[in-house]
């Protein structure tokens, strides 16, 4: 038996969690949408369901990562075509400073009772004679588009080992948060509920401490799937930059 005032706040923590739950509908619809509309499929398809989600053990070091990332993030990758593609027209605009030789050699094939075989040899050669107007800039060009294109590849790669490294952090935190939710939190919190709904029972508690309790479990449980969601999210974004399979 119960007083009014604790029946009316019983009510009052219910209809919150339906609206919260509602809330939670809304949220997983407007998710549908977007997660349709990546995978090009009619949003009256049939909705998408998620898999449970499994903590993944994130057995690589941060030097594993960035070394996979540096050979096989496509970021990273095309800043370095763009090197090698400088680089080229550099080898090619200093080639023009240097003279151009070049050979040809002709035979025709005539009727030997009239005419004897032709044979025709000529030799070639350009000689770059505008090199302070031409040659010069073009290769001061060259030069200077490498060095932008390496500055970029620079800068594109702290960029990528910086959020690598928060990331990797952020797994590496969010586990050890899962450990004490799993190991602490959860388990904890379940016997104080339990205690206090024996004590309850037995008419020596009143009803806000069992209520206090019943929250604590929704609300450390409601943390632990949100930090599932961080570090699977965090492990997925990992795969993404490094290229690797981590699951």
């Amino acid at each position: 038996m119960g007083t009014q005032q604790d029946l009316l706040q019983a009510q009052l923590q219910q209809t919150k969690l339906l609206r919260e739950i509602a809330m939670h509908h809304l949220q997983v619809g407007k998710l549908e949408a977007q997660i349709k509309q990546l995978l090009n499929r009619p949003q009256d398809s049939p909705d998408i369901e998620p898999s449970e989600l499994v903590e993944m053990p994130l057995v690589q070091t941060y030097a594993e990562l960035l070394a996979a990332a540096e050979v096989q993030n496509p970021e990273i990758a095309s800043a370095k075509k763009v090197i090698e593609k400088q680089s080229l027209q550099v080898d090619l605009a200093r080639k023009d400073f240097y003279p151009d030789f070049n050979v040809q050699y002709t035979w025709q094939r005539t009727d030997p009772t009239q005419f004897r075989a032709y044979y025709m040899l000529s030799v070639g050669v350009r000689v770059p004679i505008y090199r302070s107007r031409k040659q010069r800039p073009e290769l001061a060009q060259a030069e200077a588009e490498k060095l932008r294109a390496g500055s970029e590849l620079q800068a594109q790669s702290q960029q990528i080992a910086a959020e690598l490294r928060a990331q990797y952090v952020l797994a590496q935190q969010t586990s050890e948060l899962l450990k004490i939710h799993r190991e602490g939190l959860s388990p904890q919190s379940r016997s104080e509920f339990q205690a206090a709904l024996a004590t309850y029972q037995s008419n020596k508690q009143d009803f806000q401490a069992l209520l206090a309790a019943f929250l604590d479990v929704l609300r450390l449980d409601e943390e632990y799937w949100q930090n599932v969601a961080e570090y699977e999210t965090s492990i997925a974004r990992l795969e993404q930059i490094t290229g690797l399979s981590i699951r």
